[in-house]
């Protein structure tokens, strides 16, 4: 299925790559390259680019695109969602999955990737399976290997791989049992200058962190389980069971995993949690400008707004900033003409507001457009959709009753329209 993959920084330099079936000249990545000057933005770049004798897979994880070279048509998103588990891998492992990381860990990189693929297609994967096959790097696991010449890889077979459940390894024991689960979701929203809705949606996923001893057999209900739409599982997920009652009903891997995800359509009425008042204007002799931005909660909301950063994509005539903030730092990147208001903690008593002059590149034209701001924001113990977790079983042990979930509220793509 994949014959190999080359992982690209965001300057375009191809810095690891991997061949399973025979050894493709990176001159393929041309292509790719070719579509990412297009796109502009690395993430307008094309998830499939197909070239005379191949097809180019992308996806796009912390600054790395994971390139795959395909000679054969397999559905794209198996493709798109296997290099998604290369890149939780890393992260797994690694603590991040960053350039930097690779390359200190190109070794145990090489190793991952020849256990998640046998001769192009898909093995081991699973966090839990694939720790028993390499051990994560540790100071002291890295000191014991040079010294004796051994290698991260295991002698044994994985108790799980030959299991009916693959995802969790057998014979698990845990002092304390725990059970936590994290619901973040992620508003993706645009208004308007008076303050009205133009579209809104919410993605969000179930984190899990299980630590709890044998087999156990959970089964999660929802008090609202109608409101989630477009939905995915992790494999432990009983989909069946899903379909007919609305519950998740499973057996969990051993630690972090996300359970699932799922969307929230603009059908649904969404909540902002905040309003912005903003007044951007340019003179008409096109040498200056003016900047008054203001950034209140709702009081419906009854949470504080936490990390809140207010980011402005300036035209390309605005040299340089004069701004005063009432609240938090701001920051003027005359290179990128990006300014960046790093809000904080939302203070309801006293309001923030960053407003002062633009200077203006001399003799450039008025700009047409006034910039967009983009918001992002926190908040903790809330769910935005209103989604909540009735009720949480466990078979299999005798466990401790289990306490509750935890709510984030993340606003990654909160637009507003100047």
């Amino acid at each position: 299925m994949i014959h190999s993959l080359f992982l690209v920084n965001s300057a375009g330099d191809i810095f690891l790559e991997k061949h399973w079936k025979s050894v493709i000249s990176r001159s393929v990545c041309d292509y790719f390259f070719e579509a990412q000057a297009k796109a502009g933005d690395a993430e307008n770049v094309p998830p499939v680019i197909r070239t005379p004798h191949h097809y180019l897979i992308n996806i796009y994880r912390e600054k790395i695109f994971f390139v795959s070279v395909i000679q054969t048509e397999v559905p794209p998103l198996f493709v798109i969602e296997f290099l998604h588990r290369v890149a939780e891998t890393f992260q797994d492992y690694f603590g991040e999955c960053s350039e930097s990381v690779v390359k200190d860990n190109v070794v145990i990189v090489y190793e991952l990737l020849e256990e998640m693929l046998d001769n192009g297609f898909p093995l081991a994967t699973e966090s839990n399976i694939l720790k028993e096959l390499i051990k994560p790097p540790t100071i002291l696991r890295s000191m014991v290997n040079t010294i004796t010449g051994s290698s991260n890889v295991g002698e044994m077979l994985p108790s799980g791989q030959l299991s009916t459940i693959p995802w969790r390894r057998a014979g698990v024991k845990y002092t304390n049992n725990e059970a936590y689960f994290d619901v973040i979701e992620e508003i993706d929203a645009i208004i308007d200058k008076s303050g009205a809705t133009v579209c809104a949606e919410i993605q969000g996923v179930i984190d899990a962190c299980v630590k709890l001893t044998g087999m156990p057999d959970l089964t999660l209900s929802f008090m609202n389980p109608r409101l989630l739409d477009d939905v995915s599982f992790h494999p432990c997920v009983r989909f069946k069971r899903w379909e007919s009652e609305r519950v998740l009903s499973f057996i969990p891997p051993d630690g972090n995993f996300r359970l699932m995800s799922y969307h929230v359509s603009a059908q649904n009425l969404v909540a902002i949690p905040i309003y912005v008042k903003q007044n951007i204007s340019f003179f008409e002799s096109g040498s200056s400008g003016r900047l008054d931005i203001t950034v209140g909660p709702k009081q419906t909301m009854g949470k504080p707004v936490e990390g809140l950063v207010v980011t402005v994509h300036m035209p390309r005539a605005v040299l340089s900033v004069n701004l005063t903030a009432t609240q938090g730092t701001q920051k003027y990147d005359p290179v990128t003409k990006v300014l960046v208001w790093d809000i904080g903690k939302l203070n309801q008593q006293k309001l923030p507001n960053l407003k002062g002059g633009l200077s203006l590149q001399s003799g450039a034209p008025k700009p047409e457009e006034n910039p967009s701001l983009n918001i992002d924001l926190k908040i903790q113990q809330l769910a935005i959709s209103g989604l909540k977790v009735n009720r949480l079983d466990m078979y299999g042990e005798k466990y401790k009753p289990f306490k509750g979930v935890k709510y984030i509220t993340k606003a990654g793509k909160f637009q507003v329209r100047t």
